[in-house]
């Protein structure tokens, strides 16, 4: 099986990218969605985020007020590390269970896991490969205004908050550049699924 890691910045295009890897016939796994499940209610992931930033982070209902911790750590750097030492370990195992199961049920695979923070957490160390998907700095800031219906002063400081893109993109063994809109990403994303197969 080969394992592939896949990352980039905020709103540069990573899920249609996943998307069509996913039509392809990879296997893709999003660690995003793998970070809201550590921290779902009764998980020891929520536990350990409540005792390092108290109740104040929680819903009516007892789940965890995303928009609330996020705006504690974007504006914190220290606070920030300590989300991520809490979550990170979390998020390798299940990643690492979902990997093996993969494997059992398809030695053949292409498994790729995306992750907005696999430079950062060092992540990246466990794949064969590491595919970075950017796009042009203005544009990002346009989609992520767009997506997320914020004003540019918190979109900027949400960009400025991770790794800038041109330093993620010296980690990469291969890159997608979504500048271009769908069809020129697909036909690259498609050029790079080929690569991963002959190089099986």
């Amino acid at each position: 099986m080969k394992k592939v890691g896949l990352t980039g910045s905020i709103a540069v295009g990573k899920s249609f990218v996943c998307e069509v890897f996913r039509e392809l016939g990879c296997a893709v796994l999003d660690a995003d969605r793998v970070a809201r499940d550590v921290v779902e209610p009764g998980t020891v992931g929520l536990d350990r985020v409540v005792a390092a930033f108290g109740e104040t982070v929680l819903r009516p209902d007892g789940s965890l007020n995303r928009p609330k911790v996020g705006s504690i750590v974007f504006a914190d750097e220290e606070k920030r590390l300590l989300l991520n030492s809490i979550i990170h370990p979390l998020v390798f195992e299940s990643q690492n269970a979902w990997l093996k199961e993969v494997e059992s049920n398809d030695p053949d695979a292409i498994a790729i896991v995306d992750a907005a923070l696999m430079i950062e957490s060092g992540g990246y160390k466990r794949f064969e490969k590491l595919i970075v998907v950017w796009c042009e700095a203005e544009l990002q800031l346009q989609r992520l205004m767009a997506r997320d219906g914020i004003s540019k002063e918190v979109a900027e400081a949400r960009i400025a908050a991770q790794l800038p893109q041109d330093e993620k993109k010296r980690y990469a063994d291969l890159l997608i550049d979504t500048s271009k809109g769908y069809d020129d990403t697909r036909r690259q994303t498609t050029e790079i699924f080929r690569q991963l197969k002959l190089s099986q």
